[in-house]
């Protein structure tokens, strides 16, 4: 029987793989999340099929136990806010770096097969050129892309110096059910729902022209799952985006006309570290993983307002 572990499994993304981990017919399924940005009840149907630590991976000497025989090991867990660790950098690094190198120490001296790792968008920067490729040079404007990008260099030189199997995903603005809205670093969209839902104006940051690569969380989870049996695949790097861009003011129209309301937004400067706009080049995902995103953005938007009225 097959150990797979998900770091941040109770988180938003996390427990989406999780869930189709278990769909898939995993049977040992365990998550390691400190539950700073999860929470257990993400995983509340499924809480009997998965086995939960309460561990942070800044703390090596707990997780290399659990992570210990693993064949997989989907590494999740991070801060992953781009304006936090601009106001808070201090957790972000810790978490984002030093506890990726404690997953990639433990996978590697636990004999894991492969560790898949969320690495970050945010790394190409604010280029003009898009779509983004892979073989772009990287151009972070914040401490998270620069935490993030670190893992990617981890990941590459735990495979060449020590032969433990990695492939990073570059993730492109996910989104969609148990996305928490309740923290000003949430991102949009979820920000976006619940100001739809409970008919009140939102704030964009900037003109609502900047454009985004939003990203359906069941087609995150399941580009994750197939980079973790891809073939000649190890210590590369993927965009794990949708390929297509959209606009934050495109966005907000489309959840009006669904909802049947109109209520115009406000706006407001900038973030700092926001780039302008992002898009995935997908080739070599599509390729190389047979990565197959399923869900348009109006049919991704339709499903997560849907959750997002169930819970409200």
């Amino acid at each position: 029987m097959k150990k797979i572990i998900v770091t941040g499994g109770a988180g938003f993304i996390g427990s989406a793989l999780v869930r189709a981990l278990l769909v898939r017919g995993e049977d040992e399924v365990e998550v390691i999340d400190n539950l700073l940005t999860g929470c257990e009840h993400n995983l509340k149907e499924v809480a009997s099929r998965v086995r939960l630590h309460k561990l942070d991976i800044r703390d090596a000497q707990a997780i290399a136990p659990v992570i210990l025989g693993a064949d997989v090991v989907y590494h999740l867990a991070a801060i992953p806010s781009v304006p936090r660790s601009i106001a808070d950098p201090i957790p972000s690094h810790e978490i984002n770096i030093d506890g990726t190198f404690n997953v990639f120490r433990a996978a590697a001296q636990g004999g894991v097969r492969r560790v898949v790792y969320a690495a970050s968008s945010s790394a190409y920067g604010d280029t003009e050129v898009l779509p983004k490729t892979e073989s772009m040079a990287p151009r972070p404007q914040s401490p998270y892309a620069v935490q993030k990008l670190v893992g990617e260099y981890y990941a590459s030189v735990f495979h060449s110096c020590f032969g433990l199997e990695t492939v990073a995903l570059r993730f492109f603005n996910v989104y969609g059910p148990r996305q928490d809205p309740g923290s000003p670093y949430s991102g949009v969209l979820s920000l976006f729902m619940k100001h739809l839902l409970n008919r009140t104006t939102p704030t964009i940051f900037g003109d609502g022209e900047q454009s985004r690569d939003f990203t359906y969380v069941e087609d995150v989870a399941a580009v994750c799952v197939k980079a973790a049996v891809a073939t000649d695949v190890a210590g590369k790097i993927y965009n794990a985006g949708n390929g297509g861009r959209f606009t934050l003011n495109f966005i907000w129209d489309v959840l009006q006309k669904m909802e049947g309301v109109h209520i115009p937004p406000v706006y407001g400067p900038p973030r700092e570290g926001d780039v302008r706009h992002s898009m995935a080049d997908t080739a070599s995902a599509i390729a190389d993983l047979g990565h197959a995103p399923q869900f348009s953005i109006e049919e991704g938007l339709r499903r997560t307002l849907d959750w997002y009225r169930t819970t409200a």
